[in-house]
């Protein structure tokens, strides 16, 4: 049931990578994290470097800001972390133009902050969004499980939606119908 989950991470273990290009607000968010129970895994000012640094450190969390030095900003770096890596993000930032806004939303982060906000703000923002991980993980890992299932099943399982196309299929029913689950699916 999803409404017992019991959190999967511990503060202690939690590691946030800070991506913040003022280091003045940069250290002050390491130390209210510091503060929470979290660790920082690192901090980086580019957008380019907090790339590099994910796929080193696989953080649990990036705290993002938008304006970045270097010649990638957060939302960008933010989009490639969470493609290649799967790590949640959420935006720290000063900036909230409709223009931005929208491009940012477009990179489904985790949570949008505007600068200033205080410790609790943060904490709140994040224990949801670590929580929201977490479930989200728990349904991947069990849609996982339920193909497996699904794909050792000697009897063919087609599965569609309400508009009638097909959400699934395993592998006896594309031996069955001869097409590739790929060439069938939607």
């Amino acid at each position: 049931m999803l409404g017992n989950i019991q959190p999967l991470h511990n503060t202690d273990q939690t590691r946030i990578l800070v991506v913040e290009d003022e280091m003045v607000v940069a250290r002050d968010i390491q130390m209210q994290l510091q503060d929470m129970g979290y660790q920082v895994a690192g901090h980086t000012t580019r957008g380019e470097d907090a790339i590099t640094l994910a796929g080193q450190m696989r953080p649990d969390m990036v705290l993002m800001d938008i304006q970045l030095a270097g010649a990638m900003d957060g939302v960008t770096a933010a989009q490639a972390i969470r493609q290649q890596f799967g790590v949640p993000v959420i935006f720290l930032t000063a900036f909230a133009a409709d223009d931005i806004l929208a491009r940012a939303k477009m990179v489904e982060p985790y949570g949008y902050i505007l600068k200033p906000f205080s410790e609790r703000e943060l904490k709140t923002v994040l224990e949801m969004a670590l929580y929201k991980h977490q479930i989200e993980k728990r349904l991947h890992d069990a849609a996982l499980h339920n193909q497996i299932i699904l794909d050792n099943m000697l009897d063919g399982v087609i599965t569609m939606s309400d508009q009638g196309l097909i959400d699934s299929i395993n592998l006896a029913a594309c031996r069955i119908f001869g097409y590739a689950a790929n060439d069938v699916l939607g």
